[in-house]
């Protein structure tokens, strides 16, 4: 496993850990820059709060349902939340693997939030 298998892949599969351990998968984009792997998501999520307790979270190559084939790559490491211009930079490095889907996605969000983004977002290392 390397850190660029979960970067060519378009969904990764987030795992983070409720209170009681008990695991919660979620499929989500990443992108990777240097050795650490990018995650965006809305700041009321409840991974985020996950986060807050627990840093641990597992990973792996999904497709956009979550599901994992067998053999898929996987690893375990630590998940730290980012501030505003931490976000700021995984959001471009998103945008810039995503281009039109994630542009799709943020866009019309934005609209109708009146240009507010309340996202966080995730750098992951391994």
């Amino acid at each position: 496993m390397t850190l660029q298998d979960f970067a060519r892949s378009e969904y990764v599969s987030l795992t983070t850990y409720r209170k009681n351990g008990t695991p919660v998968a979620t499929p989500v984009w990443a992108a990777a820059e240097g050795d650490v792997l990018y995650v965006w998501t809305r700041s009321d999520s409840w991974k985020v709060k996950r986060l807050r307790n627990n840093g641990k979270v597992a990973v792996t190559v999904c497709d956009v349902r979550g599901r994992i084939a067998e053999g898929a790559p996987s690893a375990e490491g630590t998940a730290t939340l980012l501030d505003e211009d931490g976000t700021r930079a995984a959001r471009k490095l998103l945008a810039r693997k995503y281009t039109w889907k994630f542009w799709l996605v943020d866009w019309p969000a934005t609209v109708a939030r009146l240009g507010k983004r309340p996202h966080t977002g995730i750098a992951i290392t391994f």
